[in-house]
């Protein structure tokens, strides 16, 4: 039955290592339960009920995982995405203006493009169609983006007339605690504890608690009630130039989040065949695009495979149980949510911080000595961090890297894909 549901050889692999694997993952991973619900807090006002997001949250982490599990039988974990979460809030709601309706509706319909692009090859040409540094430079904006939300919600940077931003008062407040979690969860990864940024964000707020900060509200209780959140789309605004921004950058960055996750895990696991391909990758890929379109129903952001399945991966889960065990750990955390909806952003803006941190790490594939690779690739992560934008970071990244190279020559750096998405950004951009 395990071998028929999971992929999972008695011969080559073992229950327990798969469970632990699994086990280990979920830890890495759990702090998407906090943080979610804390940056979904901004859409307050518009109605958003965020004790419903943290049950979106989870439902949408374990339809996603469980759909890796039996049908891609890989030991990948699912939730919603750092950084698309951030771009649905931030950009699409606050920035853009629009509801949270329209994001949702946005992603339900990037999930339906996802799964027809994953069983086409329309996919592998979008995805070889963007140079490897510009994807590289979209990780790292993203991360930059991530980092300056923490920075801004725990109050250590602050709006300033004179310089825009400045550092704000970090003796005290939520500043100084979003400081103590920093260095704790920086000492808990440099002693490499298993879950560090959950654990971290639990011993932040439990310090929170004797500052005035933390205000427990219980442990233990039923699921927030998701019902305010399903099935809330808004189909009016379909056809507008704004949405078709908003899903293909919700595309791009969703696809490009899992494919490198698939690469960076399998690689570490030795799972990468000699030729370059990835056994299984369409499966996984298409799983992932069925985990964006039903946690859209449910009213999560854009669900994507986790990095963090490294974790995992490393503790010698190979097969679809390691991820049946992930989805069971998150099943259980739904009772946890009066403990979880808890949690100050102060005590998750170190996870944001130090994820964003994780991310940066991919400037090391960028060329900066080169003008026509390096300079498209800063505008695109200048641009998403100071213009609080990810889609504009995306757009003016791929059309300074078309303009650049055809100015330099660089024939062998363009291709016609590349090149027509340039010119469809570039009218974005003159006709509004």
């Amino acid at each position: 039955m395990l071998k028929k549901l999971f992929g999972f050889d008695p011969a080559k692999h073992s229950v327990k290592t798969e469970v632990m694997a699994g086990l280990t993952s979920f830890l890495t991973m759990a702090y998407i339960l906090a943080v979610n619900p804390n940056i979904f807090s901004a859409l307050a006002d518009q109605g958003m009920d965020t004790n419903a997001v943290f049950t979106a949250t989870v439902i949408a982490s374990v339809v996603g995982t469980l759909v890796m599990a039996v049908y891609a039988k890989m030991p990948f974990g699912l939730a919603p995405g750092m950084g698309l979460n951030a771009f649905f809030v931030y950009t699409v709601c606050l920035t853009m203006g629009y509801s949270w309706q329209f994001a949702l509706t946005a992603i339900l319909l990037e999930g339906i493009i996802f799964i027809i692009m994953s069983v086409t090859k329309v996919r592998e040409l979008i995805v070889n169609a963007i140079p490897m540094q510009l994807k590289a430079a979209i990780s790292v904006g993203i991360g930059l983006f991530i980092a300056s939300l923490g920075l801004k919600n725990a109050g250590i940077i602050v709006d300033s007339e004179a310089t825009l931003v400045t550092l704000g008062t970090v003796n005290s407040g939520t500043a100084l605690l979003c400081i103590i979690g920093i260095l704790l969860t920086a000492a808990l990864l440099i002693y490499k504890v298993k879950g560090a940024l959950l654990v971290g964000i639990l011993a932040t707020t439990l310090i929170g608690i004797p500052m005035g900060i933390t205000e427990l509200n219980g442990i233990v209780g039923m699921p927030p009630d998701v019902s305010p959140l399903c099935l809330q789309f808004e189909w009016h605004n379909i056809f507008t130039l704004d949405m078709l921004l908003v899903v293909v950058t919700f595309l791009f960055i969703d696809m490009f989040d899992t494919i490198g996750t698939l690469i960076g895990v399998m690689g570490s696991a030795n799972l990468i065949e000699k030729d370059g391909k990835i056994p299984g990758v369409n499966r996984a890929l298409l799983a992932d695009a069925i985990a964006t379109t039903a946690g859209a129903c449910v009213g999560a952001s854009t669900t994507t495979t986790y990095v963090e399945s490294a974790a995992g991966v490393g503790e010698g889960g190979r097969t679809g149980l390691t991820a049946a065990s992930i989805a069971f750990f998150f099943i259980i955390a739904l009772f946890f949510s009066p403990l979880f909806l808890s949690i100050p952003s102060a005590a998750t803006a170190p996870a944001l911080i130090v994820v964003g941190l994780m991310m940066f790490m991919q400037v090391v594939h960028i060329d900066f000595n080169s003008y026509e690779e390096g300079l498209p690739c800063f505008i695109t992560l200048f641009a998403m961090t100071m213009a609080s934008s990810i889609s504009d970071g995306i757009l003016l990244g791929i059309i300074s890297w078309v303009v650049l190279n055809a100015v330099a020559r660089k024939w062998e750096n363009l291709n016609w894909t590349l090149v027509v998405l340039a010119v469809i950004f570039a009218l974005r951009y003159i006709l509004l």
